[in-house]
């Protein structure tokens, strides 16, 4: 079966907690890696430098999540969306240069990263709160885990090449940190898990975790995704049904852990993605690696 890699921008609230805590509240420390890691034409993909990018990056995902798509939780009071994880990520955003103003107002596209090392000072990972995620990251203490999230993109700007940047910056960040798995949430808009019965037993079917990466829902929001026998299912008919931002981590050499969670505030049935970056296909590492080198 053919797996389409990326084949447009998708949305994704990804770790979607919602709350009114101060973003501010931890000082920002801009990252020490190379301001360019990747360009396209007159797109670029960066890591946020100053908080003024950070704030842009949260009210972008306000738009995307809350005035776009419907989200229900809480924001800040500026549009912003902004919880406590924040100040300890390294925010990932794709700028168009062509857009006229101050470098913050030309952000189109964000990812939010964070690192098991900051995981740990803010007291664990968001996606802990939906998925045993912890207990993986504490069985592989040899391995640097970093946590994708909060991943959205303008409307006019959803396409292949926004994508690939983002994805150049993700390599060159992993690269940077010696990264050795990425994981996060990942979604389908709705909360009716049954109109998703086909890619999500497509998924539970063919694309399990191994029992030595394998992460479960928490017991208390666990759904079931193998509700369509294997027998019955079309592949093709389930890819094409399946979210743009799973089918390009499925292409990459994704897992999927045991079970849905239905995120009620943002209409959202997630599951959790989990990337050795072992697994990575060699093409896609020799791809992201040559796009990638002349920034690292």
């Amino acid at each position: 079966m053919d797996i389409t890699l990326l084949e447009s921008a998708s949305i994704s609230k990804d770790q979607s907690i919602m709350s009114q805590v101060d973003s501010t509240s931890v000082p920002f420390t801009a990252p020490q890696i190379v301001s360019v890691l990747g360009r396209i034409g007159t797109m670029e993909v960066c890591l946020a430098q100053t908080e003024d990018e950070i704030a842009s990056s949260q009210q972008l995902r306000f738009k995307v999540f809350f005035d776009e798509l419907g989200a229900k939780g809480s924001a800040t009071s500026e549009q912003r969306d902004a919880d406590r994880f924040d100040p300890f990520c390294d925010h990932l955003l794709v700028y168009d240069t062509a857009i006229p103003g101050p470098k913050h107002k030309q952000i189109v596209g964000t990812y939010r990263l964070l690192r098991s090392e900051k995981a740990f000072e803010t007291g664990g990972f968001y996606t802990a709160s939906e998925f045993s995620i912890e207990r993986l990251v504490a069985a592989k203490p040899e391995l640097r885990f970093l946590e994708l999230g909060r991943s959205c993109v303008l409307p006019e700007y959803r396409s292949k090449r926004t994508v690939e940047l983002l994805w150049q910056g993700i390599w060159t960040y992993c690269r940077f940190h010696s990264i050795g798995v990425m994981f996060g949430c990942a979604s389908f808009q709705g909360t009716v898990p049954a109109a998703h019965a086909l890619p999500l037993s497509f998924l539970h079917h063919n694309c399990r975790a191994t029992a030595d990466w394998d992460v479960r829902a928490l017991p208390a929001l666990y759904q079931p995704m193998d509700l369509v026998p294997n027998e019955a299912i079309n592949a093709r008919v389930a890819l094409f049904a399946m979210p743009p931002l799973i089918k390009g981590y499925l292409r990459l050499g994704a897992m999927i852990g045991d079970g849905a969670v239905i995120d009620y505030d943002f209409g959202t049935t997630d599951v959790c993605i989990i990337l050795p970056v072992s697994r990575i296909s060699e093409r896609y590492v020799s791809h992201y690696a040559a796009e990638s080198k002349r920034f690292a």
